[in-house]
């Protein structure tokens, strides 16, 4: 296979996702620094890491301000979770980012030699392939979105939408976290711009150019987060864990600190089962972490406030003096350490609002004693809904905006016998294991280099 160019616009899954891809395949990572500096310098900083080039450049005050803190995150990313109430569109902010975009393509263009695969991620970087293209680049290039894609009604309140799916065809294979995503992708190119659709190649064609778009659910790094439950690190974790729940179930949900993620939602489902069975906060604790992320971003503040709120609403209500019921904890854990929460936890939350696919649902069923295995309780609204409900013999899915369907769920999970428990675990534990994230890159890239 040719070596991979990966660009990437994020970190956190996406970065594990990389790093896995690119040690398998070689090529060079390049993005971002998250450094930010007055002035532009133009400066490249070259690292070799495990066997990963990676390749990053800073930028400016002014290119964060509006290409990642304004248009990325306070436009794209509310849009493509289904928060319009939220977006903000700013003609200034959509300059940054195309301005940015042309930077990046200018900053990648050295690197890229004539065989090359090069594979554009994330909602930051739309536009980069056409800003390729533009500058002579002739290599297969593919982009992937981590994100949902929203419906054709709700993409279109974006000014200049057909602008941005536009540069999007001047990939050569584009793809998506779901079935879901890539159909919503398929109906705007369909309804808005009039292209040619053919359904069983997955091919879109538009004005002499012809693209391919299908989905490719991401997985977890298996073998790696494997190794980590046979760490001291691990373990401590997960003794930590037990000694600090003691007699009770511990309840553990970890997300950044983020509303598409519904941790205010969730925290009323969780209310909702203390006042339907008072007495059971001696049976069950909730263990929230959540670190802070674009703590720049004005909305990001807010759900912070509001979740400090609500838990500190129940736990004043329900606590006692050796007990509290909610316990969150605003700070990020090693990948070990989550193994380690994760085995000791008796239920899992992931309980998004939208999700593109959410791969610590994933890590909470790889993490399980296969002999003694915990309940996931997963949002029928995250990626990995469809892959981890197993005809309703996995997960148990929920809607996140009832509480009371919360509640329920969360009763079922403390209650479900030892058999039942193990059922579910091993439907999800083999599309955990084989769908992982080796196999999604050899899928993905596998395509974009056949053609």
């Amino acid at each position: 296979m040719p070596k991979a160019r990966g660009v990437a616009g994020a970190q956190g899954g996406l970065a594990g996702a990389l790093n896995a891809a690119l040690k398998d395949h070689g090529g060079v990572w390049f993005g971002w620094s998250g450094q930010e500096s007055e002035d532009r310098t133009g400066n490249m900083d070259l690292q070799r890491t495990d066997g990963v080039t990676t390749a990053t450049i800073d930028l400016s005050t002014r290119d964060v301000g509006e290409y990642y803190n304004g248009y990325a995150n306070s436009t794209l990313w509310p849009l493509f979770h289904y928060r319009i109430d939220l977006a903000r569109f700013e003609q200034k902010t959509g300059e940054g980012y195309e301005r940015v975009n042309d930077r990046f393509a200018e900053s990648v263009m050295p690197l890229v030699e004539e065989d090359d695969l090069v594979w554009v991620h994330d909602y930051h970087l739309i536009p980069l392939g056409e800003r390729l293209r533009s500058r002579g680049i002739k290599n297969r290039i593919g982009f992937f979105l981590h994100t949902p894609w929203p419906p054709t009604r709700l993409l279109t309140s974006l000014p200049y939408h057909e602008r941005l799916v536009r540069t999007l065809l001047a990939y050569d294979l584009v793809g998506f976290q779901t079935e879901e995503w890539l159909s919503s992708f398929v109906h705007y190119c369909e309804t808005e711009l009039g292209a040619d659709v053919y359904h069983d190649t997955g091919q879109i064609t538009f004005e002499d150019r012809t693209v391919i778009a299908r989905a490719y659910p991401i997985g977890i790094d298996w073998d790696h987060f494997q190794s980590q439950g046979d760490t001291e690190e691990a373990r401590a974790a997960e003794q930590l864990f037990l000694s600090s729940t003691r007699d009770r179930a511990g309840m553990i949900g970890v997300d950044r600190l983020d509303y598409s993620k519904g941790l205010p939602e969730r925290i009323d489902g969780i209310g909702r089962f203390f006042d339907q069975h008072p007495d059971r906060t001696r049976d069950l604790v909730f263990i929230q972490i959540a670190p802070p992320s674009r703590e720049d971003v004005e909305s990001y503040q807010q759900i912070r406030e509001l979740l400090e709120q609500k838990t500190g609403q129940i736990n004043g209500a329900r606590s006692e003096v050796d007990r509290v019921p909610i316990r969150y904890v605003n700070r990020g854990y090693s990948h070990a350490e989550l193994y380690g929460f994760f085995r000791a936890a008796k239920i899992g939350v992931v309980t998004p609002l939208r999700d593109g696919m959410n791969l610590v649902a994933k890590e909470y069923v790889a993490a399980q004693n296969p002999e003694d295995p915990g309940v996931l309780i997963l949002s029928d609204f995250a990626g990995a809904a469809r892959q981890l409900d197993c005809g309703g013999e996995g997960a148990l899915l929920v809607n996140p905006h009832s509480p009371d369907v919360m509640a329920s769920a969360i009763a079922k999970a403390l209650d479900m016998p030892l058999e039942e428990r193990k059922s579910r675990y091993q439907a999800m534990i083999a599309t955990v294991r084989d769908d992982n994230v080796q196999a999604w890159t050899a899928k993905f890239c596998g395509d974009l280099a056949a053609g």
